[in-house]
């Protein structure tokens, strides 16, 4: 009996040493083999009951062993791992909305950007994408509020959101705190290379070429070679008049990336504006080819080929920009003017109520179609237009020249009270515009208020922005490329000026096509690129009207 109470002990004190080790997770005590057999070496009946403590104690090891895997306490984790959808999910609403805002769906895809900001709050896409989607829409308060609440969730560190809501405080006319953006943008990711460009295209905007001219020498000096500053260094030199510095500049954007149709389109307009027509026409076919569907390249191209008289294949292109692109409606607009210029007026009003009907909301539909009522002498339909352009937006560039456009109708019909309101409203939206000062300055002069007309010049004159530009910017910008240094000295005027003379054939390589490869036969066949690229049917474009 002695022997069973004390085996009964040994059993009372196993239990308790099991309860401490599921409490600190280490066990109390070991046995081992030997004294286990010493210990339990009791009759047959008490074999079995040292089997089944055996087992227990192999049992509680193993859940011991996997307790100290464990973590304490993650309730958070666990919740959000069974709530929230993989992030793959992400990538395809990201998807969807795109769609929906390209048909211009734009309740849907808020919805599910919604959705992801709820899912997914640290990731910075939705919040630019809803942004994106709500300017659109000209709702610029919502917009802010989404981008701010980006910057919020993501601590700060999104340089995306932070440019997008610079670019939205720039459109609402607020420079002062459109810089402070761009500056965040920069110093959130100083490799961000549309925030330096933005912020770069602001200043150009203000007048400020030096500072735009530093900051396109910052983008290429911490991101490297990029098409859009060389591209926009270009425009600069455009402004200047350095024509041949400029041409090198939309090379090095060409040569960064052979595929970007807006450094082909920006260089065969500037070789138009000499023109040089063939190798702008060069260049617009290496845009098309650079992007097929690129809804800019047709446009520029056609409106190019009409202003040369080229009325045939002006037509030509516009149709097949608005074949593969049926949402634009910019397109629509100009081949409207198109047909109006050189064939009915009916026709021109079938494709301008399509153009509106694809997007209420683009105001210079609007202002064109009443332009041409306003010429075909339907007063009342053109201004009603006109109304219904302000109505979209009423701060806009483009609302300033509707205002423009019906201050002459006014004039014209000899309501000289309403159209010097209109030219007002239009320059307090628009002070720098030339037209707009000019024609009021004409409607006086024909009243005979001499006194006032001059008047109106000079206050042109004096509020106007004073746009001064130099070669200083120069020094700065050659610490920042740094292949080809000497032959870009020569390009950029620093050396002397005999050494940039045409008899150097480096000189001539550097400078981009020459006008004599640009006028030879490129070989380019428009029927053939619109059959094989984008499979359509040249002599069928025009049923599509």
């Amino acid at each position: 009996m002695e022997d069973g109470d004390d085996f009964e002990a040994e059993i009372m004190n196993a239990k308790k040493s099991l309860e401490e080790l599921l409490v600190v997770r280490k066990p109390v005590m070991e046995f081992s083999d030997d004294e286990e057999e010493g210990k339990f070496a009791v009759d047959g009946g008490s074999s079995v009951k040292l089997e089944k403590l055996r087992t227990s104690l192999a049992i509680d090891a193993g859940l011991s062993r996997f307790a100290k895997k464990m973590p304490i306490f993650e309730p958070e984790r666990v919740a959000s791992s069974s709530e929230r959808p993989l992030s793959v999910n992400l990538d395809l609403a990201l998807y969807r909305t795109k769609i929906l805002l390209r048909n211009h769906q734009y309740e849907e895809a808020e919805e599910i950007l919604q959705k992801c900001i709820n899912y997914w709050p640290e990731d910075g896409r939705p919040y630019v994408a809803l942004g994106k989607a709500l300017s659109k829409q000209s709702r610029m308060n919502e917009a802010r509020a989404v981008y701010e609440k980006g910057c919020q969730a993501t601590q700060g560190e999104n340089s995306y959101i932070w440019q997008c809501w610079a670019v939205l405080e720039n459109k609402m006319g607020n420079t002062r705190r459109a810089r402070e953006l761009f500056d965040a943008a920069t110093v959130a990711d100083k490799r961000h290379i549309a925030a330096w460009h933005g912020w770069a295209v602001l200043e150009m905007q203000q007048g400020n070429i030096k500072k735009a001219r530093n900051l396109l020498g910052k983008g290429l000096k911490f991101c490297g070679g990029n098409e859009y500053v060389y591209q926009t260094l270009a425009l600069l030199e455009v402004r200047a008049k350095r024509y041949e510095q400029a041409q090198y500049l939309f090379r090095q954007a060409t040569k960064c990336n052979p595929k970007s149709c807006a450094s082909w389109l920006a260089w065969a307009q500037l070789e138009a504006q000499q023109e040089n027509n063939p190798a702008a026409r060069r260049l617009f076919e290496k845009a098309v080819q650079a992007s097929p569907k690129n809804r800019f390249a047709w446009h520029v191209w056609g409106v190019f080929e009409a202003n040369l008289g080229n009325v045939d294949l002006a037509r030509k292109l516009l149709k097949v920009g608005h074949a593969v692109n049926p949402r634009d409606p910019v397109l629509l607009q100009s081949l409207a003017l198109l047909e109006y210029r050189y064939s009915t007026a009916n026709l021109a009003r079938v494709l301008f109520r399509r153009a509106s009907e694809l997007d209420p909301r683009h105001q210079p539909v609007w202002i064109a179609w009443g332009w041409m009522e306003w010429k075909e002498g339907n007063l009342g339909k053109a201004r009603e237009l006109y109304q219904k352009a302000l109505s979209i937006g009423s701060n806009s560039e483009s609302a300033a020249r509707c205002l423009q456009a019906w201050g002459v109708l006014e004039q014209r019909v000899g309501n000289l009270s309403a159209a010097r309101r209109l030219f007002r409203s239009s320059l307090n939206i628009n002070s720098q515009s030339y037209v707009t000062w000019m024609t009021w300055a004409s409607l006086e002069e024909d009243q005979g208020n001499a006194i006032r007309a001059e008047e109106i010049r000079n206050l042109y004159f004096q509020q106007r922005t004073e746009v001064v530009d130099d070669a200083s910017w120069i020094m700065g910008f050659l610490d920042v490329i740094d292949p080809a240094i000497d032959s870009i000295k020569r390009l950029l005027n620093f050396e002397k000026a005999d050494e940039y003379s045409g008899n150097n054939q480096d000189d001539r390589s550097i400078r981009g096509f020459s006008t004599d490869d640009m006028e030879s036969a490129s070989g380019f066949n428009l029927d053939r690129f619109i059959r094989d690229k984008l499979l359509l049917d040249p002599s069928k474009l025009g049923g599509q009207f």
